[in-house]
């Protein structure tokens, strides 16, 4: 309240009055109405004189409808609160004053209010030691920036050199005493309270620095009239030495800004270098286990390999996409920057360049989907191995059962001591025993089959297989020797044996067969198998369904050899043969057939659950491959949609900039939210590829042509987003209008006829025709036209893109910064010397942009120049690519 009722003070003293209470002494409206006049230089309508309330009122309305009329909106302050005394509302209504009339016209490099007067205030500061201006409270508090204003502007009132930061109650003191006195800035605040506050008033303190700013920013002190002649010579002085300075000032302020554009420029390529190399090596580090074809040739090791790569396309790769990205976005903007402000091109380090990290992401890309067909097949591969070598195991069990003890049967001399018939139920049996064999020639073919088999497929254990198939083999081939060696010794006893048992034989005959039939049944029911369709399961079913079906014929031979056992039985029984129940032709019994045929009918049952759980299990997978079709059937024409959008978008026939890139934002936000969908594909995706289903019918989109597709979009939006924000920074930096703006790419489309971005020099030259740009038919115009297309199309590609047709244009309409004026306002710091010092340039930038410079500058070469001076001329010319420097 102090603070505000000095300024008012300050003003009305010059209409000889002031006020001593601010809420008191403004109820009348009277005083309120005279500080308005003086402020502002105009004449506000006549007060009524009445002491009334109703005068009042009308007074203060006048005084409100004043300040209403430049430009103020007053919210919830009405007369009636000013006139019955609310200090709250006074208060308000006086800061309004003090924004519309003492702040409001600040305006420093384009910045208005309390923005231009912070940035006047560190401008003026930046030399002076322990002075940081960053807000208007605690930046002040100490003193230092009251006096620093001070100093930089009448340095003949105060020895900076003297002020310590340890002393802010002397420094505030010092500050206020000598603006009040030397310079009519009446003391406004108390150094107690500043001190003492955590947290200054803020209002009160740009009120009072916006009195320094109008006392030195041009403020003139109206005096008598001495003599015009001597004030003239004086004054002329004074010309020169403010004048210099506001050169200087300008000068200073065009170098901050050139600066400004070059260090954001070197930020911007050391943010692009770091992330191209990070993704570069993330993607050679990636690409030799992408290219690696070796697991440990197992199926368990072979799933361990596809759960990893799983694994890398949910996990690692994502962020990868996201950084890619951001590279293209950074490099166009910064070359956007580059091109806006005159400076040449970037041009990454070697292998950085976007089509080097555009050429290692497609052969990632290239990579990634050899190596997960590769693993596909090999899981299929060794899923066949694992089940031949089982079936392998399974079979040489049975026949190494089989073939025990058979060796040593035959080799036996038994048949030397029996009697006729025992030698004649010998050479039965044999014969029993050569069918048998005979029926097992298959089983060994069978053995020996898949054990090539899983040698042409390079199972991991093929040696053990092929040291068992080769003892199977050799002992078959000794079996078979064996055999035909004692076949021939019974038929040299058959001489003297006449008589055999015809139902033994007839028993043996039949049973082995059955007995044969039995096992390979057995195994065929118990039989493992793989399928991937409902066709193939269903072709099993039916075979299983075609072999129920031979049961019956089956249960007829079984009885038929089963009652071959009971005429034995019989006729032992009737004619009390010793022995007799013993069948010398073979080593099958009626209860082992017995045991066999029972289980088999009970493996028929359990052969039908089986296949129908793989049915239900095929099912499953056929609905996982509708349940992908339809969602994938929706996501691919969305992403298509979105992309088609954002493409006309891009064409930027479709409103203001502002409103392409709020479109834009809202489609990258739709996208974004829309991802659920994409992860719920891949959700399916990995089930359906769990349960091995190598195809689908249902859809002409992959999940590999999905994700591409995405990325697409991702990419597209941001680039387009890019797009539309470098042509508002263009707009907004080159001064171009909306309307030109929205011209320029109109005239560019027009004559864009296949939407490439792009136009031939044919082209090229009716668009600009289209503008209103003289092109001669003339030699002279030809060679005009030349020229413009060396400018716009300097490496002669034979097209001109818009960016470089819009930046052509924007020069034509617009003016920019030059090495030639950046040289100029350093030659002003300068004092015109060819050279300048560290010190001048300390004293005149900003520390960071004068040490930026001193870091930067070549030595001056040439005479008369003291130690460390510095060459702003080669400096400035670096700056805009002219020199190698």
């Amino acid at each position: 309240m102090r603070t505000f009722t000095a300024w008012c003070n300050s003003h009305l003293r010059k209409a000889g009055t002031g006020i001593e209470n601010i809420d008191e002494d403004f109820r009348n409206g009277l005083k309120l109405m005279l500080l308005l006049e003086v402020i502002s230089g105009e004449t506000l309508p006549k007060p009524d004189r009445g002491k009334m309330r109703f005068h009042k009122i009308a007074n203060v309305n006048k005084a409100l409808d004043f300040i209403a009329s430049k430009g103020v909106k007053l919210v919830s302050i009405g007369a009636e609160e000013i006139v019955d005394g609310n200090l709250k509302m006074t208060l308000g209504m006086i800061w309004t004053i003090i924004l519309r009339f003492a702040i409001q016209d600040i305006s420093v490099e384009e910045m208005t209010a309390k923005e231009g007067l912070l940035l006047w205030c560190q401008r003026k500061t930046a030399p002076y030691k322990n002075v940081n201006v960053q807000n208007f409270h605690l930046s002040f508090k100490d003193g230092l920036a009251f006096c620093a204003l001070i100093h930089r502007h009448r340095p003949d009132l105060i020895d900076y050199s003297k002020l310590s930061k340890d002393n802010p109650l002397e420094n505030l003191n010092t500050a206020f005493d000598v603006a009040e006195k030397y310079l009519d800035i009446p003391r406004m605040l108390d150094p107690d309270d500043l001190i003492n506050t955590p947290k200054p008033d803020e209002r009160a303190i740009m009120t009072y620095v916006s009195c320094y700013y109008h006392a030195f920013q041009g403020a003139q002190q109206n005096t008598a009239m001495p003599d015009e002649r001597a004030v003239m010579t004086y004054v002329s002085s004074y010309y020169h030495c403010f004048s210099g300075a506001q050169k200087a000032e300008t000068a200073a302020n065009r170098i901050c800004k050139v600066l400004k554009v070059n260090q954001e420029n070197e930020r911007l390529m050391e943010e692009y270098e770091r992330l191209a190399s990070d993704l570069l090596d993330w993607i050679r580090r990636t690409m030799p286990w992408l290219n690696s074809r070796q697991t440990d040739n197992s199926l368990a090791g072979c799933q361990k390999k596809l759960e990893d790569y799983r694994t890398y396309r949910r996990k690692h790769k994502p962020p990868r996409v996201e950084q890619k990205a951001k590279l293209e976005t950074n490099f166009n903007t910064l070359q956007t920057k580059l091109r806006l402000s005159n400076r040449p091109a970037y041009m990454p380090t070697e292998g950085k360049m976007v089509s080097d990290i555009a050429g290692a992401w497609k052969g990632l890309e290239i990579a990634e989907k050899a190596f997960e067909e590769w693993l596909l097949s090999e899981m299929m591969r060794l899923e066949r191995l694992d089940y031949l070598a089982q079936k392998f195991k399974h079979k040489a069990d049975i026949h190494e059962d089989w073939t025990r003890g058979k060796e040593e049967m035959l080799q036996s001399q038994d048949f030397r001591q029996c009697k006729l018939n025992d030698i004649k139920a010998l050479k039965k049996k044999h014969e029993a025993f050569e069918s048998d064999l005979a029926a097992h020639q298959d089983r060994v073919e069978q053995i020996a089959a898949i054990a090539q088999e899983l040698n042409t497929l390079e199972y991991h254990d093929v040696a053990s297989v092929n040291a068992r198939c080769q003892r199977i083999c050799s002992q078959w081939d000794r079996l078979g020797a064996l055999t035909q060696r004692r076949r021939h010794a019974l038929d040299d006893a058959e001489r003297v044996l006449e008589q055999i048992d015809l139902l033994h034989l007839e028993f043996a005959k039949r049973a082995a067969p059955f007995n044969n039939w039995l096992d390979g049944t057995r195994e065929d029911l118990v039989d493992m198998f793989i399928v991937h369709t409902i066709e193939e399961i269903s072709g099993l079913m039916d075979a299983h369904a075609r072999f129920k079906a031979t049961l019956g014929e089956a249960d007829k031979e079984y009885q038929a050899i089963v009652n071959l056992v009971h005429q034995v039985e019989s006729i032992v029984k009737q004619h009390q043969i010793p022995g007799g129940l013993e069948n010398p032709y073979t080593t099958l019994t009626a209860h082992e057939l017995n045991r066999k045929w029972s289980d088999v009918r009970q493996l028929v049952p359990q052969r039908d659950g089986t296949l129908n759980a793989e049915l239900r299990k095929q099912q499953n997978n056929e609905n996982l491959r509708r349940q992908f079709a339809e969602k994938a059937n929706a996501v691919g024409p969305w992403i298509e949609r979105q992309m088609d959008a954002v493409t006309a978008i891009g064409m930027g026939l479709q409103g203001s900039l502002e409103d392409q890139l709020r479109r834009l934002k809202e489609y990258e936000t739709g996208v974004y939210a829309y991802k659920p969908h994409i992860e719920e594909l891949e959700r399916i995706h990995q089930a359906v590829q769990e349960g091995m289903i190598f195809e689908n019918r249902y859809s002409q989109y992959t999940m590999e042509t999905l994700r591409v597709g995405w990325e697409q979009l991702l990419t597209s939006i941001n680039r387009t987003i890019n797009e539309v924000e470098n042509q508002i920074l263009t707009r907004d930096s080159k001064g171009i209008t909306q309307e030109q703006l929205t011209e320029f790419r109109a005239s560019f489309n027009h004559f864009d006829k296949n939407r490439t971005g792009r136009l031939a020099p044919e082209e090229y030259k009716s668009c600009l025709v289209s503008l209103g740009y003289s092109i001669g038919k003339d030699r002279q115009g030809e060679l005009d036209f030349q020229r413009i297309l060396a400018v716009v199309d300097p490496n002669n590609t034979g097209y001109v893109s818009f960016d470089a047709f819009l930046d052509f244009m924007t020069r034509e309409s617009t003016d920019t910064d030059t090495a030639e004026q950046v040289i100029d306002s350093f030659r002003i710091l300068a004092g015109d010397k060819p050279y300048i010092t560290a010190d001048e340039l300390r004293r005149e930038l900003p520390p960071d942009q004068a040490e930026y410079c001193v870091a930067r500058m070549p030595p001056y070469r040439g005479s008369g120049a003291p130690p460390g001076a510095l060459d702003y001329m080669a400096f400035s010319t670096a700056l805009y690519g002219e020199t190698d420097l």
